[in-house]
């Protein structure tokens, strides 16, 4: 008897999502009585039932598509009630649709234990996780993750090239990380001495005035004549503001991220401390580079692909896939998982807040893989 299943994305894609779905359903085909559809732009698309059928493409084709950034089947960011997770239920069982694999974040995990309450046994749910936040509880890291650590490390360490020849003599480097300093804190990988950017290290999980920074900032300047900052794009100051960045506010009213933080701070830092000063925001390129995509993380990716299928076909539902730090898989209840935030750890902050320890960029190596050092000219 063949089993349907149906595998939705949501969120933001990443470098390594579409491994996810080339081990999930390479994993399902080589299991012999499995059926697996995709969703097209995730919730929306099967309230739709707009469906992609995942077991015509060839084993090369998806193989390919393992290695394309983005999501092959388009995500979203479509919330649903209480009613359009009645419909959504309904729909899957009318297509005999009877195991759904949930891929994406916080909010996508949520959604999955939603689901699987919903449907009240009807339906296999299983979560697989992504996200370049690194934010989701129960589980060592994210695929997603490495790959956005390793860009934004680069991002920062070629910036710094360029500060240091013809400093600026302040720049601003905004990251990725909403409301989390994992990505921030990744930019540590590209210091290899003290004069190496960056600088200074700014995490959400420590507030910080403005008054402080400029002084960290002059403290810098003095040493080196030129300072380079990482900050999250979700930076709040002591009173938990964004620096009077303009904040985006949602159709349900809820703030979002501040659109312009990177350059309101170099702006407010400009005029505190009369040094010439710059942003940077790489922005969504983080997260959709193939070129600097970690090969662990794709591996990790794929594996989570695979370890869903694993799990599916031992009957387990209502859980996650979960990576330890070597990049094995097990499963969690999303009950464990669903609500929570895994912030960068205290024990990982260093300086204040202003940089991290030596204990994280270990843990982060393996994951991003290394950042070399650019050789440079000293005077003999």
């Amino acid at each position: 008897m063949i089993r349907r299943a149906i595998l939705i994305h949501g969120g933001g894609p990443t470098a390594v999502l579409n491994a996810s779905l080339a081990g999930l359903a390479l994993e399902l085909r080589r299991a012999g009585h499995w059926s697996l559809l995709g969703a097209r732009f995730g919730f929306a698309g099967l309230l739709a039932e707009d469906f992609l059928d995942l077991d015509a493409p060839s084993e090369t084709l998806l193989e390919q598509i393992a290695l394309a950034p983005g999501s092959a089947l388009g995500s979203s960011r479509h919330a649903l009630d209480e009613a359009g997770y009645e419909q959504a239920v309904r729909i899957l069982l009318q297509h005999g649709i009877t195991t759904a694999f949930l891929n994406g974040g916080n909010g996508t995990m949520r959604a999955a234990r939603h689901l699987a309450e919903t449907a009240g046994g009807r339906l296999q749910v299983i979560g697989i996780p992504k996200t370049i936040d690194n934010d989701i509880p129960g589980t060592d890291h994210t695929p997603g993750y490495g790959s956005v650590a390793r860009f934004f490390a680069h991002a920062v360490r070629d910036a710094g090239e360029d500060n240091r020849s013809l400093p600026s003599p302040v720049m601003v480097v905004e990251t990725l990380g909403r409301d989390t300093g994992w990505v921030t804190a990744a930019t540590a990988l590209a210091r290899h001495s003290p004069e190496d950017a960056p600088h200074l290290i700014y995490l959400p999980e420590q507030k910080v005035s403005l008054e402080a920074i400029c002084n960290d900032v002059e403290r810098v300047f003095r040493r080196l004549g030129r300072c380079v900052i990482a900050v999250c794009e979700g930076q709040r100051d002591e009173n938990g503001h964004p620096f009077g960045a303009d904040v985006q506010v949602d159709r349900d009213g809820r703030q979002r991220l501040a659109a312009n933080l990177g350059h309101t701070l170099a702006l407010l830092i400009q005029h505190q401390t009369g040094l010439r000063t710059r942003s940077e925001k790489p922005g969504l390129t983080g997260r959709s580079s193939a070129v600097l995509a970690s090969t662990r993380d794709r591996a990790d990716a794929r594996a989570c692909g695979i370890e869903a299928a694993r799990a599916a076909q031992r009957g387990e539902t209502g859980i996650m896939v979960r990576l330890d730090h070597s990049g094995q898989t097990s499963t969690i209840n999303l009950r464990e998982v669903t609500p929570g935030l895994r912030e960068f750890p205290q024990s990982w902050l260093a300086n204040e807040g202003i940089g991290v320890t030596q204990a994280f960029v270990e843990w982060l190596k393996p994951l991003a893989g290394e950042v070399e050092a650019w050789p440079g000219l000293t005077k003999s």
